[in-house]
């Protein structure tokens, strides 16, 4: 396995996870926060969107889909807090934009050449994924820290334990 078939399970293995764990839940559980002040499923779905637009914009060559229009503020910093939460999509509309977004991240990967991922990452992220390949397996590794967090609001519903 090369650099390229690694990250590329990491991303894979990490929308399969993000997808099971979303399987059972309706649209009204994305809107339960764990405990107070904690975000709720839709605003981190909606963050991970724009968030993997927004990295993976940075790499050679990136072609991302369009997101909706307001869609990167309706998952901003400020909208996080919003009590009761107001204007979020369903469970389809989250996972169809999330499997296209990291369709379009998958195709990225697949279209660039091995030497890139040893280019240094442009911009603000280069402090946190120096390496165009540190920035791709960041991009699966923030998906995972995040449906982490959906277990907890799955135990809070009541759900089984998936994994």
């Amino acid at each position: 396995m090369n650099a390229k078939e690694a990250v590329k399970t990491a991303l894979q293995s990490t929308q399969h996870i993000l997808n099971m764990y979303l399987s059972d839940l309706a649209d009204e559980d994305l809107l339960v926060r764990p405990v107070p002040n904690a975000n709720h499923i839709a605003w981190q779905l909606g963050h991970l969107i724009s968030s993997e637009v927004r990295m993976g914009g940075v790499t050679p060559g990136a072609a991302y889909p369009e997101l909706p229009a307001g869609f990167a503020e309706q998952h901003g910093k400020t909208s996080a807090a919003s009590d009761p939460p107001r204007g979020f999509r369903t469970k389809k509309d989250y996972l169809d934009l999330f499997n296209k977004v990291r369709g379009a991240t998958l195709a990225n990967l697949e279209r660039m050449p091995d030497a890139d991922l040893d280019k240094p990452t442009p911009g603000e992220m280069a402090k946190f994924a120096p390496t165009v390949g540190a920035l791709f397996v960041l991009t699966a590794n923030h998906t995972m820290m995040h449906a982490g967090q959906f277990t907890v609001v799955r135990r809070k519903l009541g759900k089984p334990v998936l994994f």
